[in-house]
């Protein structure tokens, strides 16, 4: 943003600047003394590399006022190979910095420059040291009463502590190493505080899965303990929860976090790498963590994100136009401001969207306000200032739409991104962000608001940095805490920039980071399998909540440059509920045999889920209707209804025509007609005869019994001609009629107890009648094939 070097009432009087530039030169008036004596060749200061590092551990207090001591505690390390002699430590004032450009420039440099750097206090206010021992950390303190700092007008003021010394290649007094740090100076109440709004974001990672465990009480399950370890004392969330109730703040909350929490005070699972679950053992931390945050947040301002904190500009650029993404965002909206009045018992503000790293472009803004929000988070650094604007506008802009932005102050928001577990980097930030503050304050008379919006997950030492610059800011002169939504709806600066920046504008190291179109295309796929199963169900809620919950969760930002595990979490969404579809499913038919031209094939059904499913539909198909008929025509559909852990058969009515294996398929359908599970192909074989078959072979039958007759016929008449030609065999042809008489008459053909010996004598002997050519009925059982009743 445009920046002036000088400010209304910050401009020196021109005999005030004469007089600075005249204790400037007498200042360094023994330096350069001391350079002319100097050997030749021998430099004057360290370079960038400095021989002695030089640590700030604590600067106290951060912001004095008149009649404070200045006490500056830290250590000295000789890094070089030769000892260092007469050395001390001291500080130096320098000069004051009128712009917040002017202090990122303080901020990077790393060698003495004379003059720049100030003079030292000197006198008493030094601390000795007759030898630093390569390798060896020495400590020091430095107690200076603020009056002898010379300190003039309000502002920041650079600061360095330095160590002078000798070395056996230079033995003479010189600067070894310098540390510059900044100290804001507002000794009286400023006329006109600037409003800051610090957000302090209670926001994790992915931990809960889509599984529940077995049973009625859906035990949740965890992707991992990590959660245990946030919240326990000295863990991260626990550190942003015991500091965050000391400070004037804005929370903002994922309430994914409230809900994970919340279901680890009950039963829960951790997820092993073989598949099984570990118990959770945290219920003691999480009640005591959520009973905690509800104190906090008691009568405070409240944020809510939507739920599981979806990456926005990832939706914008990749999710847009895939089905059902921005209805996945407006749910997660929607549960948003339930799950936190249900948990913490407080009514929260969702009307504000925050894309990752503050960072916006027209598609970002659009899809941040189309589930409801009506304010964006945005970034100084995304929404730059164009204009000719002397100072720092204020946050709220109006940006179009009905839409208002509300720009971060980016170097406030990134002031405690680095590594903070350092006691030196730690002071330092906290020294360079009130610096910061007060700097854009003395910009002008008018009243602004700023917005600090940090990293989104602090760490644990990130987090007590802030707190204690928050703490310190809350306790300054120049700035007073206000709550976001009042920065929201204060009066902008007209002379503000409004125009939302385009899209190639979007920093590339942010779009690397995006989930890419194919994690939404996975996503909209998962939420068409689960709606399929939903319509089975008689209690939708139990898969439609750790699901949806879900769903969700694989659009969060914290994905961000964690590609593989965004990936792998998706696959066990989509694993999870595949398995969950399989347990209702149609069982595998063997061979089934029909014995007869009509009878009734039965399929079965299995529900292992817990609940019972209905409004399915099973239809049951034959390949080939002219040889077999399912009902009256090639298919035929039932209703099905099965209680949970049960099985259902339903029978089928067929009509064969033909002997053989015929193909049948089973499909289990939705009420809506899609397909539900895999196809289940069986054979049907018949194995008697159908009412045609019967038919003919009855046809058959009785051409043999008139054949039979007509060679009895022929055989009688053959047995009298032979009698009328052999007149002495009449006996043997009687015994030849009576033999066939008992042949083909059978005994009860004769009255009981006649005999007729002669008329037997008469026949001759005939051989007997063949055996017939039909093979005996099989009376054995139909093989291993399905029983099918009749």
């Amino acid at each position: 943003m445009a920046e002036a070097a000088d400010f209304p009432g910050l401009t020196p009087s021109p005999a005030r600047r004469w007089f600075r530039r005249a204790g400037m030169l007498l200042a360094g008036a023994p330096l350069l003394a001391g350079l002319l004596q100097l050997p030749a060749g021998q430099p004057a200061y360290a370079a960038t590399s400095d021989p002695v590092v030089v640590s700030v551990d604590s600067l106290t207090p951060s912001a004095p006022t008149d009649g404070d001591t200045l006490t500056v505690s830290g250590t000295v390390l000789n890094k070089g190979k030769r000892a260092v002699t007469a050395a001390h430590v001291d500080l130096r004032v320098g000069q004051v910095l009128t712009t917040r450009s002017a202090i990122d420039d303080v901020a990077a440099r790393t060698d003495y420059l004379p003059g720049a750097d100030g003079t030292e206090i000197g006198g008493k206010y030094v601390e000795k040291f007759s030898t630093l021992t390569p390798g060896v950390a020495q400590p020091f303190t430095l107690s200076v009463p603020v009056d002898k700092l010379d300190l003039g007008q309000d502002g920041v003021y650079q600061i360095g502590v330095s160590l002078s010394g000798e070395t056996a290649a230079e033995p003479y007094e010189h600067v070894l190493g310098i540390q510059r740090t900044f100290l804001p100076w507002q000794p009286d109440e400023a006329d006109t505080r600037t409003r800051t709004t610090y957000l302090w974001p209670l926001i994790s990672t992915v931990h809960m899965t889509a599984e529940t465990g077995p049973g009625e009480q859906q035990t949740p399950v965890f992707l991992n303990d990590d959660l245990t370890a946030e919240i326990s004392p000295g863990g991260r969330l626990e550190q942003m929860l015991s500091l965050g109730r000391n400070l004037d703040v804005t929370w903002v909350i994922d309430p994914d976090l409230l809900a994970s929490v919340d279901a680890m005070i009950g039963s829960y699972g951790i997820q092993n790498t073989d598949g099984t679950n570990t118990p959770g053992t945290g219920q003691a931390v999480a009640k005591q963590w959520l009973a905690e945050l509800q104190d906090a947040v008691a009568g405070k301002e409240v944020v809510a994100l939507p739920f599981a904190d979806p990456d926005l500009a990832s939706i914008a650029h990749n999710g847009k136009n895939v089905t059902g993404t921005l209805n996945h965002l407006k749910n997660a909206t929607d549960v948003a401001a339930t799950t936190v009045e249900t948990i913490l018992h407080i009514t929260p503000s969702t009307d504000f969207a925050w894309p990752a790293s503050g960072a916006v472009d027209p598609s970002i803004v659009k899809i941040a306000t189309s589930a409801g929000a009506d304010k964006v988070i945005v970034r100084s650094d995304s929404l730059k200032e164009t204009g000719d604007l002397p100072y720092t506008p204020s946050a709220a802009r109006p940006i179009g739409g009905g839409t208002t932005a509300v720009v971060a102050d980016m170097r406030l928001s990134t002031a405690f991104q680095g590594d903070m577990t350092n006691a030196g980097s730690a002071t330092l930030s906290v020294q360079r962000f009130l610096a910061q503050s007060l700097t854009a304050t003395l910009q002008s008379n008018k009243q602004r608001t700023v917005v600090v919006a940090p990293q989104r997950m602090p760490s644990a030492s990130q987090a007590q940095t802030m707190a204690k610059a928050i703490s310190d800011l809350q306790n300054s002169t120049w700035s007073q805490p206000q709550e976001l939504t009042a920065t929201a709806d204060a009066k902008p600066d007209p002379g503000a920039n409004t125009k939302v920046p385009a899209a190639s504008s979007y920093p590339a190291a942010l779009r690397r980071q995006q989930l890419p179109e194919s994690a939404f295309a996975r996503i909209a796929a998962t939420q068409g399998e689960l709606d399929k199963f939903k319509i089975i169900l008689t209690d939708k809620t139990r898969v439609e909540t750790p699901f949806g919950r879900a769903i969700n969760s694989e659009m969060a930002t914290s994905w961000r440059g964690q590609s593989v595990a965004a990936h792998d979490f998706r696959e066990g969404v989509e694993s999870y509920l595949d398995v969950l579809t399989k347990q209702v499913k149609l069982i595998d038919k063997s061979e089934t045999k029909l014995s007869g031209g009509s009878a009734t094939i039965p399929v079965t059904v299995q529900n292992n889920l817990v609940q019972p499913v209905d409004n399915l539909v099973l239809r049951v198909t034959s390949t080939n209707p002219t040889r077999l008929k399912i009902g009256n025509d090639d298919y035929q559909e039932q209703s099905v209804a099965v209680s949970g852990g049960h099985s259902q058969s339903v029978k089928f009515t067929t009509t064969s025509n033909a002997n053989g294996p015929i193909t049948v398929t089973a499909q289990l359908y939705t009420k809506d007609g899609q397909k539900y599970g895999g196809e289940v192909s069986f054979e049907v074989r018949v194995t008697e005869f159908t009412a045609m078959a019967m038919l003919v072979i009855g046809g058959g039958f009785l051409l043999l019994v008139l054949a039979g007759l007509r060679m009895y016929t022929q055989r009688k008449r053959a047995a009298a001609r032979r009698a009328e030609e052999h007149p002495g065999n009449e006996d043997e042809a009687r015994v030849e009629n009576a033999d066939d008489s008992e042949t083909h008459d059978g005994p009860e053909s004769r009255p009981q107890g006649e005999s007729d010996p002669a008329s037997r004598a008469e026949a001759p002997e005939q051989p007997s009648d063949p055996t017939p050519d039909t093979a005996a009925e099989n009376t054995d059982s139909s093989g291993t094939g399905e029983r099918v009743d009749r």
